[in-house]
């Protein structure tokens, strides 16, 4: 049944939007602006403003055919599975714009189970991900990443995690003491990215932000090729400044 709030009405558009995206939603193969308009009772010229603003939102798409179709960000508002496929794609949209913006690799890393693992990253031609001459969960102690992660956990958590993977010099440049390396971890101020200027391999700079949120432990990281090391400071400022508050909303 149309719609037809009073014109006075203070959330008049609202509920409008409201009945436009229960009537995308009831048709799976996608649904005219023709139709849309006939089963809500709004003229065409509002509907096209308001399409033009939920596929923005990305609360619907437009399929080849010119139909529209549920976006991701009403997908987000549902459960289980679905769901959880709908948080990876918008991730991993959030990454590629991301990558665009800084112009560096970007990833998405966790600590899970005692281990250090990339999630998610994206990466181009012209922004290479890091060569991962080495597993990264054996090395937390060189790495941005590792680096990031191991400064949000305690003590006790760090030393067991070195315990399984022992320390051991990758590059010139990497830190094989432990108390050293821990003394690094601590003094590191919780607003500025950690850096790694070739210790995890030599010919690439790295630098991570945390993504903290309760007893979550991750971080967002970015990498660049050694001849645009002039560009690591600005480009993890950006990343700690803009970025990873946008990425740890659809992380947690």
């Amino acid at each position: 049944m149309a719609l037809k709030p009073e014109p006075t009405a203070p959330f008049h558009s609202v509920q409008y939007a409201l009945r436009v995206l229960e009537t995308v939603s009831r048709h799976g193969g996608g649904v005219t602006d023709v139709q849309i308009a006939r089963e809500t009772g709004l003229p065409v010229a509002h509907l096209s403003s308001l399409l033009l603003m939920l596929r923005r939102e990305g609360y619907v798409e437009q399929v080849a055919d010119g139909a529209y179709v549920i976006g991701d960000s009403l997908v987000l508002l549902g459960s289980g599975l679905t769901r959880r496929e709908a948080l990876e794609r918008k991730l991993q949209e959030t990454l590629t714009e991301l990558r665009d913006s800084v112009g560096a690799a970007v990833y998405i890393s966790r600590y899970i189970d005692g281990e250090v693992k990339i999630t998610q990253f994206a990466d181009g031609p012209r922004t290479p991900k890091v060569n991962e001459w080495v597993d990264f969960r054996s090395a937390a102690h060189a790495s941005a990443v590792g680096k990031c992660l191991l400064t949000q956990l305690d003590q006790n958590g760090r030393r067991d995690h070195l315990s399984r993977h022992k320390i051991a010099r990758l590059t010139s440049r990497t830190i094989t003491n432990e108390r050293v390396l821990f003394s690094r971890l601590d003094s590191q101020p919780p607003t500025v990215p950690m850096l790694d200027l070739q210790e995890y391999a030599v010919g690439t700079v790295c630098a991570a932000v945390p993504l903290t949120a309760g007893s979550t432990v991750g971080c967002l990281a970015l990498s660049l090729p050694i001849e645009h090391a002039h560009r690591l400071r600005a480009a993890a400022d950006t990343l700690n400044r803009r970025a990873a508050p946008v990425v740890l909303s659809l992380a947690i």
